[in-house]
């Protein structure tokens, strides 16, 4: 069987590539896909995100062995494209270059019977130029607010005046410190 994915660059302008590729191909077959169509060298690392329906994000697959005991950690290569994808699982994030943070939805549009004479991985189609730069990401948490509300500690400068003028630190037993 053939996967066909929308990859969709997370930016303001629609730029996506439709990928076809086979659903025994591994993840890292899809990462090499991915960075040929959109124009990348392939030089950076990268990491497929599994996720929910609403692309939160969970698991990191990465490219390359990160664990503190080599082996420990499944990476791209250990991975067919239907151990983790089917009809029901469509959803998975792809981000390429950690230091530019491109980011792209990467979705399972459709399993199809393999074409006979065709080569996989494919473009299937394309759409949209690539910008310059990878659009900024915002990681503040959807909380942070409460955070802050729950740790105010009400404090101002008033509060602070009692360090103003006194480079006296004997009172605080530290003078052996202060030659």
């Amino acid at each position: 069987m053939v996967y066909k994915f929308r990859v969709i660059l997370d930016a303001e302008e629609d730029v996506f590539r439709d990928i076809a590729i086979l659903e025994d191909d591994t993840l890292e077959d899809l990462h090499n896909a991915i960075f040929n169509s959109f124009g990348f060298d392939g030089m950076e690392v990268a990491s497929f995100y599994t996720c929910d329906e609403t692309w939160n994000q969970e698991e990191e697959i990465s490219l390359f062995d990160t664990g503190d005991v080599p082996g420990e950690q499944k990476v791209m290569s250990d991975y067919q494209l239907s151990d983790i994808l089917d009809k029901q699982n469509t959803k998975i994030l792809y981000v390429y270059d950690f230091i530019n943070m491109w980011t792209f939805l990467v979705e399972l549009a459709a399993v199809e019977d393999q074409v006979i004479g065709n080569l996989y991985p494919e473009t299937i189609f394309s759409h949209g130029e690539m910008p310059d730069e990878a659009m900024e990401k915002n990681f503040e948490s959807d909380n942070a607010d409460d955070y802050n509300d729950e740790f105010e500690d009400g404090l101002d400068e008033e509060d602070l005046d009692m360090f103003e003028g006194d480079d006296s630190f004997e009172d605080y037993g530290f003078e052996e410190n202060w030659n």
